[in-house]
């Protein structure tokens, strides 16, 4: 079944049948649903996409390069709300999403090889490959979670400050005893060291930026991106001892909820004998018991953000217009709940 079967079933051109399906507006109402029921009838579908992307020199789908697995797109509760967002959005400028693995499958590079208008770089460490192609490929990119460069806009929070605000807030309780429980690599100086990306560094910093002050020299734990259970887990030899930390600052929520976990299977209070304290303000946080303390940052805003300044970006590209380029930061609100309290006696 082909497009001319359905022109000459109708009495049209084929162009005027190819416009019912790609350029609408070119037609009346009644004859594009003429042509729609017509098509239907017959079991035809539509111009073969590959050739209408060859026509168009568009594609109509843009994608979020991620430097962790695919699977942790989807049980990281943060992660799954920014993507909805994204998808929501780029529905309404007729755009769909892939997603990239940063690596490579055999001889296939998804950020080199997958045909895409546009790409969204999410939270993605240095010297990730598939940035690089991405820029090889002058593709419009927006980078969110990561350090802005020249050329492309970007969205961020001011993790640094939010992180400060989570750790001013277990000082001002009366913690000397803190664990810090982040992901990645060993960053010795988180001002500059290039060997984790920025999220992490910004963060340390921020707590640093309040604890050092204070005198407080806090442990560290750090957990790889997709195993929050294992970085959890390495705080079971600080729980025994006489000198364990009465406070955890985690580098998210789902981390903090490991914590929790390890610290109730330790036989210690939540917050009693531990207070904790995420960062994201995810569902998860309200559903803990107790309740947990968190730093809140709006998913949805950010994917939305992100979703339209890159269709925006799109848009000009294939107008062959000059990029605008935005720097962005969204608001974030340290939430006190039911997970943090003073240090016993």
């Amino acid at each position: 079944m082909t497009l001319k079967t359905v022109a000459d079933r109708v009495g049209v051109s084929a162009m005027t049948v190819s416009n019912a399906f790609s350029r609408p507006d070119q037609l009346s109402a009644a004859l594009r649903e003429r042509i729609l029921t017509v098509a239907a009838e017959l079991g035809y579908v539509g111009p073969d996409p590959a050739a209408r992307t060859l026509a168009r020199g568009a594609t109509g789908t843009v994608g979020i390069l991620l430097t962790e697995s695919p699977q942790h797109a989807f049980y990281d509760e943060y992660t799954i709300a920014f993507l909805a967002a994204i998808t929501q959005e780029l529905a309404g400028a007729g755009l769909a999403l892939t997603l990239l693995p940063s690596g490579r499958a055999g001889d296939v590079v998804p950020a080199r090889d997958v045909a895409m208008d546009g790409a969204i770089a999410y939270s993605c460490r240095p010297g990730v490959d598939g940035v690089d192609w991405l820029r090889k490929r002058r593709l419009p990119l927006v980078f969110v979670d990561q350090q802005p460069e020249r050329g492309h806009t970007s969205i961020n929070v001011d993790d640094r400050a939010a992180a400060a605000a989570a750790a001013r807030h277990v000082v001002d309780l009366g913690h000397r005893r803190v664990a810090l429980v982040t992901v990645g690599r060993e960053v010795t100086d988180p001002d500059t060291a290039p060997s984790d990306y920025m999220v992490a560094r910004q963060r340390m910093r921020g707590w640093l930026d309040v604890l050092e002050p204070a005198g407080i020299e806090p442990v560290v734990r750090r957990s790889d991106y997709d195993n929050p259970e294992a970085g959890a887990a390495a705080l079971r030899d600080l729980l025994d001892g006489p000198d364990r930390p009465t406070a955890a600052l985690c580098f998210s929520d789902a981390l903090a909820s490991a914590v929790v976990r390890v610290a109730e299977d330790a036989g210690l209070r939540v917050p009693h004998d531990l207070s904790v304290v995420g960062f994201d303000d995810t569902p998860l946080a309200r559903r803990m018991r107790p309740a947990l303390t968190t730093v809140h940052q709006d998913a949805g805003e950010k994917g939305r953000l992100a979703a339209a300044e890159l269709a925006a970006a799109v848009a000009r590209h294939r107008a062959g217009e000059e990029p605008v380029v935005r720097r962005l930061e969204l608001p974030t609100e340290l939430v006190v709940r039911e997970s943090t309290a003073p240090p016993p006696a």
